[in-house]
């Protein structure tokens, strides 16, 4: 009977890492270097990770953005209620130390999924759902101070921006003055080793984000970003890390302020707060996603009178409304901004909100030709 011929699988061989990517990988390695010296001096091998809690959240008002506190939850090898979580903090490390070495990246989908596996001996999966293994990242992206970009973990693309700029994506010439109608897709990954800016090829003056696509369409189709030298962007409603870390390196490192068109309601109040000072889930990325900078050119609560629009553009508030509104007036970095408190109160004392679309019944473009042309040559806006 003829023998089967054994195949194996080559492994991957490494790449040559970039400086940031080195950086990554030794702080992984330290990890699984620390196992393996609890094991060999008979100790509980542990990992004390920063607690992301509210409680464990703080304003600083010097630097203007929400910071993570010192609390530290510590996550133990050899205590029952934490050795799967355990188990699961080495796993996505293993993963990602992989990806590293590899070169190459994949999303948090395909982590779930080169991760899942039954555990032998037992009827139990490392992971069942997706949500289990996302807040093991954020876990690490904490323990290590690593974003997870630099994990090489993507999410879905979201956003995406036009304007008066050129720079490469990963040795690619991209033009942003020549996108078409879709323009370019802000990828998740944005660092640095990937998105390369030139400030010799950058002659925006200012960059303008917008809440939605669909008003991103209006203002491209206008070419407002050609008239008036700018960069336009959109995050799809709340931005994604990508589209959040893309402004903060066009505005830090080319020196471009940022304005912002959002919704008037309380949930574009709360987008314009993660765009400016951070979020409060994610603290631990506020040093490289705010932009305390960062002003908020409209909808505001006075433009109903102040634009002449008709009753039919009123959307009620509901009681989620009222109270969101006011979660959002007791943030540290709005309570003391007397032009933010009257703007809320105005809201809720209107009791009806207004999307940026609403300004369409005045003109289809109205919103590109007279509404934001009129705010920035007035300075009109709230910090």
């Amino acid at each position: 009977m003829a023998k089967k011929k054994l195949t194996t699988v080559a492994k991957a061989p490494k790449v040559k890492l970039s400086p940031r990517d080195a950086k990554t990988a030794e702080r992984l390695t330290g990890l699984a270097d620390r196992v393996v010296s609890a094991a060999n001096n008979r100790k509980d091998p542990y990992v004390e990770i920063p607690s992301r809690t509210l409680a464990n959240v703080h304003y600083s008002p010097r630097k203007k953005i929400i910071e993570m506190g010192n609390a530290t939850n510590r996550r133990q090898l050899f205590d029952l209620s934490q050795a799967k979580a355990y188990m699961r903090t080495m796993l996505v490390t293993s993963g990602c130390k992989k990806l590293i070495d590899q070169g190459k990246s994949t999303s948090l989908r395909g982590l779930f999924y080169m991760l899942k596996h039954t555990i032998e001996g037992v009827k139990e999966n490392t992971f069942d759902e997706q949500g289990e293994c996302d807040t093991i990242i954020e876990d690490v992206e904490v323990l290590l101070s690593s974003i997870r970009e630099e994990l090489h973990l993507y999410a879905e693309n979201r956003g995406a921006m036009v304007g008066a700029i050129t720079f490469t994506d990963k040795g690619d010439e991209i033009n942003c003055a020549k996108m078409g109608s879709g323009g370019y897709a802000i990828p998740s990954i944005v660092e640095p080793e990937v998105v390369v800016f030139d400030k010799a090829k950058c002659k925006a003056k200012f960059i303008l984000h917008v809440e939605k696509g669909t008003v991103w369409q209006r203002f491209n189709e206008d070419r407002f970003w050609e008239k008036h030298n700018c960069i336009l962007t959109h995050g799809s409603g709340q931005p994604p890390r990508g589209v959040r870390r893309m402004l903060h390196r066009l505005h830090n490192e080319l020196e471009l302020p940022l304005y912002c068109v959002l919704d008037n309601d309380p949930w574009g109040y709360y987008i314009y707060s993660v765009i400016k000072q951070g979020s409060i889930n994610l603290a631990f990325e506020s040093q490289r996603m705010a932009i305390p900078e960062a002003k908020y050119l409209g909808l505001r609560s006075i433009d109903f009178e102040r634009c002449q629009l008709s009753d039919s553009v009123k959307i009620s508030l509901n009681d989620t409304d009222r109270k969101r509104a006011k979660q959002v007036a007791q943030y540290p970095w709005f309570e003391k901004k007397p032009k933010w408190q009257t703007e809320i109160k105005k809201m809720l004392s209107n009791d009806f909100k207004l999307e940026v679309e609403s300004l369409i019944s005045k003109d289809i473009s109205y919103v590109t030709e007279e509404y934001v042309p009129t705010r920035l040559r007035e300075q009109d806006w709230l910090d």
